[in-house]
């Protein structure tokens, strides 16, 4: 007897040695296990959520949105969205309200996502992050449940407040005592998409799902055979920038086991993390990308720079690291910082607005969120934090508005009644999320 399963497997993969290839939605087949609806009807579409962190907050002078929809101006560090504008939520005034008054850093970042009070100490505690809620709600109906990512590696100890570094170097947690174990090498994380494993994870995967895409492309229609060529395409471009960085990978962890030591404990590049931190965050954003559009999950998190980060940036002619950089926080230099992270979350969002779905795109069934745990990293203020949203969420979302809750009292602007309203939007319909029992007013 054939499994329900293995009958929706069949459907929407491709297969070929030690490869499973997820497709992207084609509307000339049921996609994604909905094997009731008659080819060409309309199919019910996923919804996906993203997170994108910046540790230690952004330039305040050049974060601004005014005007709505295709008239919106935008502000110095939000100019990379301005082909976007129309998709785009930028949201002023909301804050954690656990994340004020406890000290700087650490317990302004380990509860960015869930609103939860952290415990000081050799005790971690705090709470279940939004996403995670997510995870534990759609993990049935794909095959990952989240994809849990980082651009820089994990630091340990304790902060000057006595609060564990683990809550700086971590957004995503499972549960009040754990938080997510974090993929920051792209080349595991590329392969865990397509379930690339053992010898044959270094031979191209398009040759090893050539003659089932071959037979799939006979039966689909032509504007699907486009779709799947460009998809295809895009892979392998994605592909070629991960065989670069699983070589690095090779020879740093080659080199580590010489030395008796482990590669993710040394520096980059040592630690065969991609010398250049561009492309490490590109690849990282395309790699949530294929993942959205092939429904291999529908939550992600990328931990883009953790709070106290150390990464420098001298293609932005930066001379401190990024913490240090922060503490000039208004200066012409951290704006270009600050910009450059923003970058990072248009990127994403072009990738997605590419991506054809249904009567729209994935972004249009998407919010990405970019937040940052401070607004000001000199004066460590945390009183109010920066957040963007990119994407419809399958119209559930209104887009192209400034929404401002900075006159608004505590109770109306916390951040976790955002998280309560796109739990909803999303299908997780509970009484409160974190310190939030009521969605955002406005959203």
């Amino acid at each position: 007897m054939v499994s329900d399963k293995s009958r929706i497997d069949r459907r929407t993969v491709l297969r070929g040695v030690g490869v499973v290839m997820a497709l992207p939605w084609l509307e000339s087949i049921p996609v994604w296990g909905d094997n009731s609806v008659a080819v060409g009807s309309p199919q019910p579409l996923p919804k996906r959520f993203a997170a994108l962190f910046m540790g230690n907050g952004i330039n305040s002078k050049h974060w601004w949105a005014k005007g709505t929809g295709a008239q919106m101006e935008l502000s110095e560090s939000l100019k990379p969205l301005e082909p976007l504008k129309t998709k785009l939520n930028v949201i002023n005034g909301l804050f954690n309200k656990q994340a004020t008054g406890v000290g700087i850093h650490p317990g302004q970042t380990g509860n960015i996502l869930s609103g939860a009070a952290l415990q000081k100490g050799s005790v971690l505690k705090g709470g279940i992050s939004m996403d995670q809620v997510l995870a534990h709600h759609f993990g049935d109906q794909t095959p990952q449940a989240s994809l849990i990512l980082g651009c820089e590696q994990p630091i340990t100890g304790y902060h000057e407040s006595n609060f564990s570094m683990a809550y700086s170097s971590h957004i995503s947690w499972q549960d009040a005592n754990s938080p997510v174990p974090m993929e920051v090498y792209p080349s595991l994380a590329f392969d865990s998409l397509f379930d690339d494993q053992g010898s044959k994870r270094t031979k191209c995967l398009l040759d090893r799902v050539k003659e089932h895409a071959a037979h799939l492309n006979r039966q689909i229609s032509h504007a699907d055979q486009a779709k799947l060529d460009e998809y295809l395409t895009s892979v392998r471009e994605v592909e070629k920038q991960i065989e670069r960085t699983r070589a690095t990978k090779d020879r740093a962890d080659t080199n580590a086991r010489n030395r008796g030591r482990q590669a993710l404990g040394m520096k980059r590049p040592d630690n065969g993390l991609p010398e250049d931190i561009r492309d490490h965050m590109r690849l990282m954003c395309d790699i949530v990308a294929l993942a959205f559009q092939t429904d291999k999950t529908r939550v992600a998190t990328v931990l883009l720079c953790r709070d106290l980060s150390g990464l420098f940036y001298p293609f932005l002619d930066v001379r401190a690291a990024h913490h240090p950089a922060s503490h000039d926080d208004l200066s012409d230099a951290y704006e270009r910082v600050s910009r450059y992270y923003v970058s990072q979350l248009a990127y994403l969002a072009s990738r997605l607005e590419a991506m054809p779905e249904g009567a729209g795109t994935v972004l249009d069934n998407s919010c990405l969120m970019f937040i940052s745990n401070m607004w000001s990293g000199s004066q460590h203020d945390s009183s109010k934090v920066p957040l963007l949203l990119a994407g419809g969420l399958g119209g559930t979302l209104e887009t192209g508005r400034v929404l401002d809750f900075a006159d608004n009292g505590d109770d109306k602007r916390k951040l976790c009644s955002l998280y309560h309203s796109i739990l909803n939007r999303m299908g997780v319909e509970q009484a409160q999320f974190g310190d939030a029992d009521r969605q955002l007013d406005r959203l």
